[in-house]
């Protein structure tokens, strides 16, 4: 019996930006026992999907070519793995797949069960398929490299988000104001009352002078530093930070590598520590369930149907998205 077939995007080699995706129809693919089939209802983009096709985690990913980039998707399940116990056909989802596989644009795409919760009926597909990489970096960079309880127990700690109107940072600033912090936070002059209105305590232009040297209007000095932009070299952030302040950098090139390691080998107090993120499934469960009670919210900057995946692209590649990008079917 001929496989069925469904609209794709993808790419066949490292570089081309948006000129090299080419939309495709490529069989349906097939669940592992341990997978669930999900017909996609809305996924998103991350930097970290540009950034693969760039070469950035050459030879590792992606793991062949040609490739279907996009790993967060929202759908509903069409087909359970032999072993799947969570999920049945009809079950509504959100869903991580794997970076070294994609394959979020397209119209179905498998994932593992263990990387699949339940999506309830107050939370939207796009809602959803905003929350994995963005909301699960920043839950992960909060809870657990800055030991933030988001319940609001624990002494005050003074936190500084960059970046703080995109996809992570946008989060970053919702979560930490579940905990007892103090939130500065930098982004675009455009965003500054946006970013505001998430409740970070103070907003600073990144292109003023103290906005660029990440200064605390109120003089305070960070116990953390959630770094979602890049190009921040550690001299900037040093003289900002406490006497064991922290920079946790979510997007580490190869001086904040070096950093990190000299700062380990001459034991000072204050660190860089890269974050890799590792996804589990009570955390994913819970930024759902923030959704759900209206706690956390998620801003779309845009949303475009698959057949225009190149203009989510191409605007994710910008680099100046407001939340999230949506891709729809």
């Amino acid at each position: 019996m001929a496989a069925k077939l469904m609209h794709a995007v993808q790419y066949s080699g490292y570089g081309g930006g948006v000129d090299a995706l080419k939309h495709v129809e490529v069989a349906v693919p097939d669940p592992k026992a341990d997978e669930v089939l999900i017909k996609i209802e809305a996924a998103t983009l991350n930097p970290i999907d540009w950034k693969i096709q760039t070469g950035v985690l050459r030879p590792f990913l992606p793991r062949k070519f040609p490739t279907i980039p996009g790993s967060d998707v929202a759908g509903e399940v069409v087909q359970a793995g032999s072993s799947v116990k969570k999920f049945k056909t009809g079950d509504k989802v959100v869903a991580i797949l794997s970076h070294a596989n994609g394959g979020a644009l397209a119209e179905y795409a498998v994932a593992k069960e263990n990387l699949t919760v339940a999506r309830p009926p107050e939370v939207t597909a796009p809602e959803g398929a905003a929350l994995p990489v963005a909301a699960l970096t920043a839950h992960q960079a909060l809870t657990q490299s800055a030991s933030i309880k988001l319940d609001g127990s624990g002494e005050t700690k003074n936190i500084l988000i960059t970046a703080a109107s995109g996809g992570v940072g946008h989060y970053a600033v919702q979560l930490a104001m579940l905990g007892n912090t103090h939130i500065t936070a930098t982004c675009g002059a455009r965003n500054l009352e946006f970013v505001k209105s998430l409740g970070a305590n103070e907003v600073l232009d990144y292109k003023t002078p103290e906005g660029a040297a990440l200064k605390s209007p109120s003089g305070k000095k960070y116990d953390y530093v959630i770094h979602c932009a890049m190009g921040t070299p550690w001299a900037t952030f040093e003289p900002n930070l406490s006497a064991a302040g922290k920079v946790i950098d979510l997007t580490p090139g190869p001086s904040a590598i070096m950093t990190f390691a000299m700062k380990m080998l001459t034991f000072s107090k204050k660190q860089l520590v890269p974050l890799l993120l590792i996804p589990k499934t009570e955390n994913f469960e819970y930024v759902v369930n923030l959704v759900k009670e209206g706690k956390l919210k998620t801003v779309v900057d845009s949303k475009h149907p698959l057949s225009k995946a190149e203009d989510a692209w191409s605007k994710m590649m910008s680099g100046h998205a407001t939340g999230k990008i949506i891709i729809e079917p």
